[in-house]
Formats: C-alpha cells, sequence, structure tokens
C-alpha cells in the first residue's frame, strides 16, 4: 500500500471551525469526486484533538509543541497505481485542481507531504 501523506496546517485567516468544516465537506467531497481520474482507493482525514493530552503527549517525548492541525492520507495498492493516476493527462488536471482548492484552507509554508509505504506490524481488527 502506497499513501500520500500531508501534514497539514491551517491558514492563520481560519478558525479551527471554520478551517475543519472546509476540509471535511467541501474539500473532502472534491477529493472523493476525484478519486477513480488518480486512481485512489481511500482517503482519511484525521483532524487535531482539542485535548490536553496532547501536551503530555508532547511533554513525556521532549517534542516541540504540535503545530499541525491535522493528516491526510490518500492511499493506492501500489507505486504503479500511484503513478498511473497521477501522470495521466486527467491526474494531472485532478492534481492541480486539489492543490488549488488546499490553498482556501491550508497554510503550505507550514504542511508537510511526503510518500509513505505501508508495513503492517499488527491488526487486530
Amino acid at each position: 500500500m502506497i499513501k500520500f501523506v500531508y501534514c497539514i496546517c491551517k491558514r492563520p485567516d481560519l478558525s479551527d471551525a471554520e478551517f475543519r468544516t472546509y476540509w471535511r465537506e467541501k474539500h473532502g467531497a472534491f477529493i472523493r469526486s476525484l478519486a477513480q481520474t488518480i486512481r485512489a482507493k481511500k482517503y482519511i482525514q484525521s483532524h487535531k484533538m482539542d485535548t490536553p493530552i496532547n501536551a503530555e503527549l508532547i511533554k513525556s517525548r521532549g517534542l516541540e509543541p504540535l503545530s499541525y492541525d491535522g493528516v491526510t492520507e490518500i492511499w493506492w495498492d501500489s507505486m504503479e497505481e500511484f503513478l498511473a493516476g497521477v501522470n495521466s493527462p486527467e491526474g494531472a488536471a485532478a492534481a492541480q485542481q486539489y492543490v488549488a482548492d488546499e490553498a482556501n484552507f491550508v497554510d503550505f509554508s507550514k504542511s508537510r507531504a511526503f510518500l509513505t509505504e505501508e508495513h503492517t506490524i499488527f491488526d487486530l481488527t
């Protein structure tokens, strides 16, 4: 499994509620509409929880303060499927469209993105 992982910081001019609503309702639906075009199998949004536990997790590990507002994961079955989806003319156009839409809620200067290969260590489901 190949995943595009995107650690997202919201634009500073948006409230947390505005950011989450746009990301979940508008952008999420938009990405869903492009799934076949980019050959994606799964799309997950993980929104940061507002809980004091986050501060304890940071403290217990000596980490820098949490700066991301959430994480997106888009899944493909293989690198070949990913490349076929994003390298087709339709896939390249879709990528331009979703990056343009991200500008409505993402602070690109503080966000980070990368590809990963999944290795399941255990799955108790």
